[in-house]
């Protein structure tokens, strides 16, 4: 019965992690099939270069979530700092709607702003350049016409530095910036926010113009899968068991 919708990020699904593949597919079969709506909030891959990458796990992937689209739930889509380049070709195989970086949805009644995350984190300047430059709408298109093996080397470089970074930054610097939080959510006029990015999951109570707020942030699949489950008596947090694989 339908009277849920569902939330996920961070998945960084990848060849080398079969595991957190296979969570995701029967999180798919099971939960989602069953919801009033999923949306995906970034990072589904660990990395994208481009709809024109055939994969065994492209293709599982955008499989699911047609099957999924097909029996009723929608999917909806909004790109992470990881697979920006997730375009309309892969949507459309997917059967999804890519939502814009910001969306207010209403959710039971509540209006509600999703989002990655990303732009929160104001405090981590180098990222924040990184992140205004990939999304420059020219260079994107320029790197879509290299050939794909260059692309694939590229996005290993990408890694590669993106860890480094990480391990010369305190996790305050990574972290949202709480004076944004706010600031977001007074522009949209929400009291509810649901972002990933961080792999902090928890929910956070705030005050918005001296309302009271809530800021609920979803985990990662490095370990677990994590599932925000939102139905019109309440919200929870909840975890799924990687399978052996």
């Amino acid at each position: 019965m339908k009277h849920t919708t569902l939330f996920i990020a961070d998945l960084h699904l990848s060849a080398d992690r079969p595991d957190m593949t296979a969570a995701f597919l029967r999180f798919m079969g099971e939960d989602a099939k069953d919801a009033d709506a999923l949306y995906v909030l970034g990072d589904l891959f660990e990395f994208s270069i481009g709809d024109d990458e055939v994969s065994a796990l492209n293709g599982e992937v955008a499989a699911a979530f047609l099957a999924c689209s097909q029996q009723g739930t929608p999917v909806y889509f909004i790109h992470g700092n990881r697979d920006f380049m997730v375009g309309r070709r892969f949507a459309r195989a997917a059967g999804m709607s890519l939502l814009p970086e910001h969306k207010v949805i209403d959710l039971y009644g509540e209006p509600t702003l999703v989002m990655h995350g990303d732009t929160l984190c104001i405090d981590d300047a180098g990222y924040q350049r990184y992140r205004r430059v990939t999304r420059w709408g020219w260079l994107q298109w320029l790197f879509l016409r290299l050939p794909l093996k260059f692309r694939m080397g590229i996005a290993d470089g990408i890694r590669s530095k993106s860890a480094a970074a990480k391990e010369g930054k305190v996790m305050q610097v990574m972290d949202v910036n709480q004076s944004e939080v706010e600031r977001q959510m007074q522009r949209y006029k929400v009291r509810t926010l649901i972002h990933g990015h961080t792999h902090r999951p928890a929910i956070h109570s705030l005050s918005v113009n001296n309302e009271p707020a809530r800021r609920i942030v979803l985990g990662d699949w490095y370990t677990q899968g994590s599932v925000l489950v939102v139905s019109a008596q309440g919200v929870e947090l909840q975890n799924r068991a990687l399978p052996e694989v």
